[in-house]
C-alpha cells in the first residue's frame, strides 16, 4: 500500500480529528500521529520526561562526592570525556531505536530476535529497581513530614538518643605538659588542673551526631543486620503507600497525564537547588566547602589514577539511565520525524550541568557545617544515604529557620525521585502494551493501578527494620552488572550484527540525510570506543567485586547468595530466549542462528506511511496482531 495523498489528510493517513480505529485510549488523542499507541502531547512533555528520568537522586548525592574525592575540578575532565565517548552515543542510540520502531524495550528486539532476552533483562532489572527506588522516595516523604516541626527532631539528642550521641566532638585524652614533662592523660584531668592539650595529640571519643542516630534509631529503626528482619515500620509503610499512590495518580492516563505532571516535578527541583545555593553561598565557611568541591583543592595529578576514570565512566553511565529500557520506552511515543539527535544532546548536557550545579548547593552548606563544628570539610562530606539523610540534614538543622530549609531539601529529593519513577513504571506499562495492545487500550487505568499495588506489596520487605539492608543489596547487585551486561550486548547486537551503517540509514529516515563527516564521530564511538569502555567497566566491576555491606555491617553468606540469585534471574533470560528462538527457527543449527540474527519480518517503522522503499516489504505489525492470541509466549515468539 502506498502513502495516502488525499487532500486534508495528514502524512500518515489520518484526517484531523479522525481516527482509523473506533477504540479510544487515554494514551492517544485526535492530534496523535500514531492513533494506536499515542504520542506525546508536545515536545516539552517528552523533553521534561527525559530530563526527569535522567536527572535523579544520584545527581545530588553521588556526583558531588565523587568530584570531591577524585580531584575536584580536575574530575570534570574525565567526566566530560566519558559523556562524549560512552554516555551520549548510547543515549542517542536508544532514543533513535525507540522512536524509529515505536516499540518498548522488549518488542524493539524485532531488530535482532536472538537478543530479545536483553530487553527482558532490562525490564526485570527496572522492576527490581523501581521497588527499592520508591522506598527511598518514602524515606524522603518521612523526613518531609518530620520537617513540619518548630524544632527539627534530629537537631539535638532527644529521648531516643543513647550515651554516644553528641552535637560536638568529645575529647577523650591528649598529651599535656606538667612540671616540665610531657604526659598522656585523660581530658578530665586536663580540665580539672587547668592544663591545655598539646596540638596534634588530641583523641576524641567515638560519638554519633544526632542526625545519624535519628536516621538509624527513629527513621529506620534499623536492626543489627539482614538476619534480623524485625517488624514492618508502620510509618515508612504508609509513606511507601503514599508514594505509590502519587505514581499511580500521575500515570493513570499514561504519557498524557505524566507528560503534564513533569512540568512541575522536573522543573521545580531547579528552583529549590537555586534557593539552597543562594542561601548556602551567604553562610560563613561556604567558600571552604566549594573549594573542596571544585576550587583550589583540585588535584590534577588524580587523573593519573585509573580509579578516577572508572568512577567518571560509571557515574555517566548510571546517571543517564541508559540500558534500563526507559529511554527506548519514552522515545517510542515520539512522532517519527522528531529530531532525536538534538534531543539526546540537550538532555545529556542538562543532566551533567545539573550534577555540577547541585554540587555547589551541597558543598556550600556542608562547608558552613564544617565551620560551625570546627572540623575539616573532609570529615563532614559523605555520599548516598549518609549524605541525604545524615550529613545534609545535620547541616540544615544548624541554619536559622531550619524547618523551612529541611522541607525544601526533602521536597526536592521527593520530586527528583518521582519523575524518575514515572518513567520506570511507564517502561513496564509500555512493555505490557506492546504485548497486549487491545487489553491495554481498554484497561490502562486498572492495569497501572494493579501494577503499582503489586510493587507496593513487594516493597514491604524494604520497610522492615532490616529494610535498608535489602535496599542496599538490590542496588549492589541489580543496578550494577546486569545493566552493564545488557548495555554491552545491546551495542554489539545493533552495531555489529544488525549493522551500524544500516542503523544509521534508519536514523536518517527520521532526521534526514547527514554527511559522512557528521557520522564520523558516532561511527568511531559505536563501532569501537563505547563497546571497549563498557567492557572495561564490566571487567573492572567483576575483578574488584567485594561482598556487600552497609556501613560496618557485613552481609551474611545467604544474603550475598540472594544477591547473586537476583542478578542471575535478571540475565538468565538472555540465553533462554536465544535458545527458544533458535529451536523455533527452521533449518540446521547454522541456518537457525543466522535466521535469528536477521530482523523479524515485521521490523521497521510502526506506521506504513513512514516505511518508504526500504521497508515496503514488511509485514504490517497491526495486521499481524489481529491474528495473535495474547499469551505469555508472545514475549519470545
Amino acid at each position: 500500500m502506498g502513502m495516502l495523498s488525499l487532500p486534508g489528510f495528514l502524512s500518515c493517513g489520518k484526517k484531523k480529528g479522525f481516527s482509523l480505529t473506533n477504540e479510544k485510549d487515554a494514551h492517544s488523542s485526535g492530534s496523535d500521529e500514531n492513533s494506536e499507541r499515542g504520542n506525546w502531547s508536545s515536545k516539552g512533555d517528552y523533553l521534561l520526561s527525559m530530563v526527569g528520568y535522567a536527572v535523579g537522586l544520584g545527581n545530588v548525592w553521588r556526583f558531588p562526592y565523587l568530584t570531591y574525592q577524585n580531584g575536584g575540578g580536575a574530575f570534570l575532565i574525565p567526566y566530560t570525556l566519558m559523556l562524549a565517548l560512552a554516555g551520549l552515543p548510547l543515549f542517542f542510540m536508544e532514543c533513535s531505536l525507540g522512536q524509529f520502531a515505536s516499540l518498548g524495550p522488549v518488542s524493539i528486539w524485532r531488530i535482532l530476535p536472538l537478543f530479545q532476552g536483553v530487553g527482558i533483562t532490562m525490564v526485570i532489572i527496572s522492576t527490581f529497581v523501581t521497588i527499592y527506588y520508591n522506598v527511598i522516595i518514602a524515606y524522603a516523604l518521612y523526613y518531609l513530614f518530620a520537617s513540619f516541626q518548630k524544632v527539627l527532631p534530629w537537631s539535638d539528642c532527644f529521648s531516643w538518643a543513647d550515651e554516644f550521641c553528641s552535637k560536638t566532638r568529645i575529647v577523650s585524652d591528649c598529651n599535656t605538659t606538667l612540671h616540665g614533662e610531657i604526659i598522656h592523660v585523660s581530658y578530665s584531668f586536663v580540665t580539672s588542673n587547668n592544663l591545655t592539650c598539646i596540638d596534634g595529640t588530641i583523641n576524641y571519643k567515638p560519638v554519633q551526631f544526632p542526625s545519624e542516630q535519628y536516621w538509624n534509631k527513629v527513621a529506620l529503626q534499623r536492626s543489627s543486620g539482614l538476619d534480623e528482619t524485625g517488624r514492618i515500620v508502620w510509618y515508612l509503610a504508609l509513606c511507601l503507600l503514599l508514594s505509590w499512590m502519587i505514581v499511580a495518580a500521575a500515570l493513570f492516563k499514561g504519557i498524557k497525564s505524566s507528560g503534564k505532571v513533569v512540568y512541575f516535578t522536573a522543573l521545580f527541583p531547579y528552583v529549590i537547588l537555586l534557593i539552597l545555593l543562594v542561601r548556602g553561598a551567604t553562610l560563613e565557611g561556604a567558600l571552604d566547602g566549594i573549594e573542596y568541591y571544585i576550587g583550589r583543592q583540585s588535584n590534577i595529578t588524580k587523573l593519573m589514577e585509573a580509579e578516577v576514570w572508572k568512577d567518571a565512566a560509571t557515574q555517566i553511565f548510571y546517571s543517564l539511565s541508559v540500558a534500563w529500557g526507559g529511554l527506548v520506552a519514552l522515545s517510542s511515543y515520539n512522532k517519527f520525524h522528531n529530531n532525536c539527535y538534538s534531543d539526546a544532546i540537550l538532555v545529556c548536557v542538562t543532566n551533567c550541568v545539573t550534577s555540577i550545579f547541585a554540587g555547589f548547593a551541597i558543598f556550600s552548606i556542608l562547608g558552613h557545617m564544617a565551620f560551625l563544628s570546627e572540623r575539616p570539610v573532609s570529615e563532614v562530606v559523605d555520599s548516598g544515604f549518609d549524605l541525604a539523610f545524615v550529613a545534609y540534614p545535620e547541616a540544615l538543622s544548624k541554619l536559622p529557620v531550619s524547618p523551612l530549609w529541611s522541607f525544601l531539601f526533602f521536597f526536592m529529593l521527593l520530586l527528583l525521585g518521582l519523575d524518575s519513577q514515572f518513567a520506570t513504571i511507564e517502561t513496564l506499562t509500555t512493555t505490557i502494551q506492546d504485548i497486549y495492545p487491545k487489553v491495554m487500550r481498554k484497561l490502562r487505568m486498572p492495569i497501572t493501578l494493579g501494577l503499582c499495588t503489586l510493587l507496593f506489596f513487594l516493597g514491604l520487605i524494604c520497610v522492615t527494620q532490616a529494610g535498608i539492608y535489602w535496599v542496599n543489596l538490590i542496588d549492589h547487585f541489580c543496578a550494577g552488572w546486569g545493566i552493564l551486561i545488557a548495555a554491552v550486548l545491546e551495542i554489539i547486537g545493533i552495531i555489529y550484527i544488525y549493522g551500524g551503517n544500516r542503523f544509521i540509514e534508519d536514523i536518517e529516515m527520521m532526521i534526514g540525510k547527514k554527511s559522512r563527516l557528521f557520522w564520523l564521530w558516532w561511527r568511531m564511538c559505536w563501532f569501537f570506543i563505547t563497546p571497549v569502555l563498557l567492557m572495561a567497566i564490566l571487567v573492572w566491576s567483576l575483578v574488584t567485586f567485594s561482598r556487600p555491606s552497609y556501613g560496618s555491617v557485613l552481609y551474611p553468606t545467604w544474603g550475598t547468595a540472594v544477591g547473586w540469585c537476583m542478578i542471575i534471574f535478571c540475565v538468565i533470560w538472555i540465553p533462554i530466549v536465544a535458545i527458544v528462538k533458535i529451536l523455533r527457527a527452521e533449518g540446521n543449527i547454522v541456518q537457525r542462528i543466522v535466521s535469528c540474527c536477521r530482523p523479524a519480518a515485521n521490523w521497521g517503522p510502526y506506521l506504513e506511511c513512514h516505511r518508504g522503499e526500504r521497508y515496503s516489504h514488511i509485514v504490517d505489525p497491526k495486521k499481524e496482531k489481529e491474528h495473535e492470541i495474547p499469551t505469555v509466549s508472545a514475549i519470545v515468539y
